[in-house]
């Protein structure tokens, strides 16, 4: 593999392509209207042009793909997330061209795209189950029989899901039809497959997901467990590793039960064995993503492992580079995902242009992006900026770490999830590690921020009075004491 196509933009594509350019190996950006001049398209060796701003009328678009490496030579295709990377239909396209899917088989990809398929494969292994059916329910006299020996309150979810949409908690018999019959409409809006089933619903549940290597050897590993339960709209905002709640001895056997997962379909690659927890740690399996999670940096500071690279290598028929006794965990990593979202209007999407644009730096801090200062967000894509992961020698350092990490990221111009990320990490429940995937529900109002946003605006105004009659400015110290400093020099978070 000399030449490397990257079917994807913004900061995952960045990411792949600087392991590619370490191990050697040319690149080539693909890129819409929208990216002609992003961060991306000018790193990689070569850049084709394949459509529109709209993704399905670029980067959803196989054929394109597929034609950018026939015109650049390139050999093989990292699908990055999103888009193209689970799709089976697309790999298939790729093996039937020749090139190579730095990722697994599309009949990994089928069996593990549909949440009922996997559930069967993940049985073979005697995997654990939250209760409930192991098929496909449509008629609903029948569908609400199933809920009561289930036991309510009970969880309705789309097959094809993903994201929460589909998905419809019941508390009482008497709402479960019309539940039922807005899960269906939802599935087939979003998925164009009505199939839905029913589980018991985990009232406190933890997000734990478990990161998976396999190659064409037979050998499979796990890299430990994230935690992934601060979430909105059921999609993750923030990410740690490993979690603070995990025993050794239930962290050995997610591993093993997400190794056998793996197995089940013969996996090649990296993937996440996702799991839910309840409050007496009693694990059960969700789902596999067939994919590089958007959370693996926190995978890769905690055991030194590259996963792009293992990837690449797996790809090329390598065996992974190392055993499973050859990992530990070393110290602990946090993500926040920095969205241009405002936290205070429930996390609508808030697109613009990035007026200033600074990152911080300094021991311990990570920050993959794609945009630059003076950038535009794009209204067509993902509203993510960047990922910010810090580290440190133990969670406590690891937390001050991205405090100290969110005061110095610089953005105006648009709202972002800073101001909430930062709301995280001081609150207590977060620190204790006593919360759940109900965080901000249970946690986060909007006037938390707003408080905070009056706050700075005294401070400000402390600062300006002193210069105005030249006296001493008020020390960050003296400010600090009187008001809060979590937003000093942004104008808009």
């Amino acid at each position: 593999m000399k030449k490397l196509l990257i079917a994807n933009r913004g900061e995952i594509a960045l990411r792949v392509m600087r392991s590619a350019r370490e191990m050697g190996i040319k690149t080539v950006a693909v890129y819409s209207d929208a990216d002609r001049h992003a961060l991306h398209v000018r790193y990689a060796d070569e850049a084709v042009h394949i459509g529109a701003a709209p993704s399905s009328q670029s980067y959803l678009v196989g054929s394109k793909i597929i034609e950018a490496c026939r015109l650049t030579g390139a050999e093989a295709i990292h699908p990055g997330y999103g888009f193209l990377s689970e799709n089976a239909a697309f790999a298939r396209q790729v093996r039937d061209a020749g090139l190579i899917l730095v990722g697994p088989s599309p009949e990994a990809m089928e069996v593990m795209g549909n949440k009922l398929s996997a559930k069967a494969a993940a049985l073979k292994y005697n995997i654990p189950m939250v209760p409930g059916t192991e098929e496909a329910i449509t008629d609903i006299p029948d569908a609400k029989n199933r809920a009561v020996e289930v036991g309510f309150p009970i969880l309705i979810k789309a097959a094809a899901g993903g994201g929460g949409k589909g998905m419809r908690v019941v508390e009482r018999v008497e709402d479960f039809e019309e539940q039922m019959q807005l899960a269906v409409s939802e599935a087939i809006s979003a998925f164009g497959d009505g199939s839905v089933f029913i589980e018991r619903y985990v009232q406190s549940p933890r997000h734990i997901e478990i990161q998976v290597l396999g190659d064409t050897h037979g050998n499979i590993v796990h890299l430990f467990e994230r935690e992934c339960s601060v979430q909105r709209r059921h999609q993750k905002v923030i990410e740690e590793a490993p979690s603070s709640i995990l025993t050794p001895q239930v962290r050995a056997q997610m591993g093993k039960c997400a190794v056998d997962v793996a197995r089940s379909v013969n996996y090649t690659g990296a993937g996440t064995v996702e799991f839910i927890m309840d409050e007496q740690l009693n694990f059960y399996f969700l789902e596999m993503n067939t994919r590089l999670q958007v959370e693996h940096p926190v995978s890769e500071l905690i055991t030194g492992i590259d996963l792009v690279k293992e990837q690449i290598n797996i790809a090329r028929g390598l065996p992974i580079s190392f055993n499973q006794p050859d990992l530990e965990i070393r110290g602990h990593a946090i993500e926040l995902r920095v969205y241009a979202e405002d936290p205070v209007n429930d996390f609508l999407p808030d697109i613009g242009t990035l007026q200033t644009y600074k990152t911080p730096q300094g021991p311990g801090v990570r920050v993959d992006d794609g945009f630059e200062q003076g950038m535009e967000i794009p209204i067509y894509y993902d509203p993510m900026i960047a990922k910010l992961i810090t580290y440190g020698k133990n969670r406590t350092e690891a937390i001050d770490r991205m405090v100290r990490a969110i005061d110095e990221y610089q953005i105006t111009g648009i709202t972002t999830t800073l101001g909430f990320g930062k709301f995280v990490m001081q609150h207590p429940a977060f620190i204790s590690g006593n919360f759940d995937t109900h965080f901000v529900k249970k946690y986060f109002t909007p006037g938390v921020l707003d408080a905070e946003s009056e706050d700075e605006a005294l401070i400000a105004a402390l600062v300006m009075n002193a210069l105005l009659n030249k006296k001493a400015p008020v020390s960050a110290t003296t400010a600090a004491e009187q008001k809060s400093d979590w937003v000093k020099n942004r104008k808009v978070l």
